[in-house]
């Protein structure tokens, strides 16, 4: 990483400056790690009681926790914002060389930009289109007619279906797979036949990926996902559901076909949604929900239950079981009082 002194830092990064601008950093670190030539963050008041131990050379912090440090800062009036700027400007992530890799496959129909890299053990279908400074690392396949915007990376081990599009700037893991058949059957006199699956997936600009997830590929129309969509690992996405633009995904969560999401929404964790369901935009969904309506207010949701102590957890499961015979029992006496 390079050297800096907290004076750069805080005009590059329109930060106000206490302390010493000349102090140099080195590193990164966490506020309970942090040593004299390490920038630390504090976002949460939470670690607000790590200050007192605390050895880093200077923390990007906001004006409250300003008062209980008493060394030097960059205060920031939101400081997980600005640490995630300050880190990407000084880890930036290494780029391998344009070129290909002579292990790579690649159809004399595709269109690869000079300054693209294509790692090793790649396949590139017949006219498909990498766009430039495109990084494709080692194992993925493209299939045919596949677009990939000006600098996307796929790290490793990526499937991209037949006639899909990624957008610019678009970060896939390794082990996703877009693009694959939705899933698509029909019951015909006792047997599934299974439903072509005719559509793409279309993923806008500076979206993200996460490692193991799926998003198949339309039935008819396509599966979309607006501009900066950012989507965990394992999650699944199945055919025709649209994503709004700026909506966050959290791991595990799975969402059946046609059912779309608008901008600026964030799930949680683990959830499942229906199909064929609208959830409009700005909308918030805790932990392990199942969501089988459609949601057209803001605002926030949630069904999952929280986890509890296991002897107390059992007492609510019999009392639940007993809700029937009470709700009864309470009409029998509201009948015998009226």
């Amino acid at each position: 990483m390079q050297k800096i002194t907290l004076k750069a830092l805080a005009e590059k990064f329109d930060l106000e400056l206490a302390g010493d601008p000349d102090h140099v950093i080195t590193s990164l670190a966490t506020l309970s790690a942090a040593g004299p030539q390490d920038l630390a963050f504090l976002a949460n008041p939470a670690y607000a009681r790590e200050l007192p131990d605390c050895r880093a050379g200077a923390i990007v912090l906001d004006e409250n926790m300003r008062e209980r440090w008493h060394g030097h800062a960059l205060v920031s009036a939101d400081p997980y914002v600005s640490w995630a700027k300050i880190a990407d400007f000084l880890r930036p992530q290494p780029r391998p060389q344009a070129g290909r890799h002579p292990g790579a496959a690649v159809a004399d129909s595709a269109r690869v930009h000079d300054s693209a890299s294509i790692g090793p053990h790649v396949s590139i279908g017949a006219g498909a289109v990498i766009g430039k400074n495109v990084v494709v690392g080692p194992g993925c396949v493209i299939e045919d007619n596949v677009t990939i915007g000006d600098h996307a990376r796929l790290v490793a081990r990526v499937y991209i279906g037949p006639g899909c599009e990624l957008g610019k700037r678009v970060l896939v893991h390794p082990g996703v797979v877009i693009g694959a058949d939705g899933f698509g059957l029909a019951m015909d006199r006792g047997r599934w036949i299974k439903v072509p699956q005719m559509g793409a997936v279309i993923i806008g600009d500076d979206c993200e990926i996460g490692a193991n997830s799926t998003i198949d590929r339309g039935a008819i129309e396509d599966t979309v996902l607006g501009a900066d969509v950012r989507i965990d690992n394992q999650v699944q996405i199945a055919h025709n559901v649209h994503i709004g633009d700026h909506t966050a995904i959290a791991g595990c969560v799975g969402i059946a076909g046609s059912t779309r999401i608008g901008k600026y929404c964030m799930i949680a964790g683990a959830c499942g949604i229906g199909g064929h369901l609208d959830i409009c935009d700005h909308v918030v969904i805790t932990a392990m929900s199942t969501v089988l309506d459609s949601i057209d207010r803001p605002g926030q949701y949630g069904s999952g239950i929280p986890a509890r102590p296991h002897a107390g957890w059992k007492r609510i499961l019999v009392r639940l079981g007993q809700l029937d015979d009470w709700a009864r029992r309470l009409r029998r006496l509201e009948k015998t009082s009226s």
